[in-house]
């Protein structure tokens, strides 16, 4: 009979102890499950701007590689990042790419307006 207890007890130690790995190791790779993100601070999408040098500044989480239009773009130890650029005369369409270590990647669109007229 204390044997039988004792194996219980120890069988529901060792689950305990199993659940509390799990969860623990859920909890710390739960950003990385998620994948990449991006965040745009500035400029707000649909913008129309009077001068042509904008500022594109933002966040990240979780990413290894990022572009705007195409060419990298480099992210500080926060995750943050800020790219100035110039728009041509009307409608622009700026990419914003990042791809996690595991290839997974996520995009973000700008529509921006330059309308030199304004000046």
């Amino acid at each position: 009979m204390i044997t039988n207890a004792k194996f219980l007890l120890g069988l529901a130690l060792v689950g305990l102890v199993a659940a509390g790995i799990g969860i623990y190791a859920y909890g710390q790779s739960r950003e990385y499950i998620r994948g990449p993100r991006i965040v745009v601070n500035q400029p707000e999408d649909g913008s129309v701007f009077s001068a042509a040098p904008i500022v594109v500044a933002g966040g990240t989480q979780n990413v290894a590689y990022i572009t705007l239009d195409g060419a990298p773009i480099f992210v500080d130890s926060k995750g943050n990042f800020r790219e100035k650029l110039l728009l041509l005369p009307g409608y622009n369409i700026l990419t914003i790419e990042a791809r996690d270590r595991f290839g997974r990647k996520v995009e973000k669109t700008l529509e921006l307006v330059y309308n030199e007229m304004e000046n």
